[in-house]
C-alpha cells in the first residue's frame, strides 16, 4: 500500500498534466488534493492597490501549494479573457479526507468559491465588485480602489458582509459550511475559460519566492496584493525603502540592493529590445529567479542586525 506521501505527490502529478492539456475553453475545473489534516492558514488583512488603468478586474489572493507548502498569491488587477467575464476565485474544501483545490475560473457568471469571503466584492457569494455594461465594466466604488484613473462607469453600492472571518477554506473541522445554490451551480457547468497566462506566471513566481511561504512567514506574506501582474520591481523597491526609513539597511546594504535592481532593470531591458518590446518565457523565468533572489537578499539584510542612519 502506498504511503499518504506518494499518495498525495501522484495526484498532484496527475492534476498538473490535467492543466497542461486543458485549452484556454473549459467546462471543467481542477480539484488537486494536497494535504491530510492541514487546512490553509486564514486570509491574512491587506489594502486593495489602485487599479492600473481601466478594463481591469480585481482576483482576490488565495494559499496556493508548493513542494514547500502552503504559499500566498497575491491579489492582482488582471484583464479579463475577453468581454462579459467574469472571475469566480478557486477555494479549497474537505472531501474525502483530504483537502481540493477547486480552480479559479472565468465566465459569464460567478460561480461558487466555497464561502470564502476574499474582500473587494468577494464576499462570499457572487460579486459585488462590478458588472458588465454594454461592453465596458462599471465599478462599484465602495470597494474598489479605482480613485488614481479616470473611469468613466462607476456607481456606488455599499456592501454588508456578514461572514466577517478569515477562514480561507469551506467544510472540514473549523471550515466555512456553504453550499452552492443552484445558480452557483449553473455558472460552473457554463463555457467558462481557465485562469489567463498572466495569471498563471503570477502564481509561479509567487512560488518560488520564500518570503511567500506559509512557513517562513507565519501567514503574513511578504507581499499580499500587487496593482498588477509582474510589478515586483516596484514592491522590492518599496521594501528597500522601507529598510532604508527604518533604519534596517546599512548605506552598503542600500547601494549593493539599488545596484542589483538596476542590473536586473537593464536585463530586462536588453531583452524587450531584442525581441520586439516582449519577454520570452525562458527569459521570463530567468526575471523572476533573480527577484527571487534579490527578494531574499532584501529580506536578509534588513534582518541581519545592521543598523543604518535613520
Amino acid at each position: 500500500m502506498a504511503s499518504l506521501k506518494t499518495v498525495r505527490v501522484v495526484i498532484l502529478a496527475a492534476a498538473a498534466a490535467v492543466v497542461a492539456a486543458a485549452p484556454m475553453a473549459s467546462h471543467a475545473s481542477v480539484s488537486i488534493a494536497i494535504s491530510v489534516g492541514t487546512p490553509p492558514p486564514a486570509l491574512p488583512v491587506y489594502a486593495q492597490p489602485a487599479i492600473p488603468a481601466p478594463g481591469y478586474i480585481w482576483t482576490p489572493g488565495y494559499w496556493a501549494w508548493g513542494p514547500a507548502g502552503y504559499y500566498w498569491v497575491p491579489g492582482v488587477w488582471v484583464m479579463p479573457p475577453a468581454v462579459g467575464m467574469l472571475w469566480t476565485p478557486g477555494y479549497w474544501g474537505w472531501s474525502g479526507g483530504a483537502y481540493l483545490f477547486h480552480a479559479g475560473y472565468w465566465g459569464p457568471h460567478i460561480g461558487f468559491y466555497g464561502g470564502v469571503n476574499y474582500g473587494f466584492g468577494y464576499g462570499g457569494v457572487g460579486y459585488e465588485g462590478g458588472y458588465w455594461n454594454h461592453g465596458v465594466f462599471a465599478y462599484n466604488r465602495s470597494v474598489n480602489n479605482i480613485t488614481n484613473v479616470h473611469v468613466t462607469n462607476v456607481y456606488n453600492k455599499t456592501v454588508v458582509v456578514n461572514n466577517v472571518n478569515r477562514v480561507s477554506y469551506n467544510g472540514g473541522n473549523g471550515g466555512i459550511q456553504a453550499r452552492p445554490t443552484a445558480s452557483e451551480q449553473a455558472a460552473f457547468n457554463e463555457h467558462h475559460y481557465q485562469p489567463t497566462a498572466n495569471q498563471m506566471s503570477h502564481e509561479q513566481a509567487m512560488r518560488n519566492d520564500r518570503g511567500q511561504l506559509a512557513s517562513v512567514n507565519h501567514g503574513q506574506p511578504r507581499t499580499m496584493a500587487m496593482s498588477q501582474v509582474g510589478q515586483r520591481q516596484v514592491n522590492q523597491q518599496q521594501r528597500i525603502a522601507n529598510g532604508v526609513s527604518s533604519g534596517q539597511l546599512t548605506p552598503r546594504e542600500t547601494q549593493h540592493l539599488e545596484n542589483r535592481e538596476a542590473n536586473i532593470n537593464q536585463q530586462v531591458r536588453q531583452d524587450r529590445q531584442a525581441n520586439g518590446g516582449h519577454l520570452t518565457q525562458p527569459e521570463r523565468q530567468q526575471v523572476n529567479r533573480e527577484q527571487n533572489r534579490a527578494s531574499q537578499q532584501i529580506h536578509e539584510d534588513r534582518h541581519n542586525g545592521a543598523r543604518g542612519p535613520r
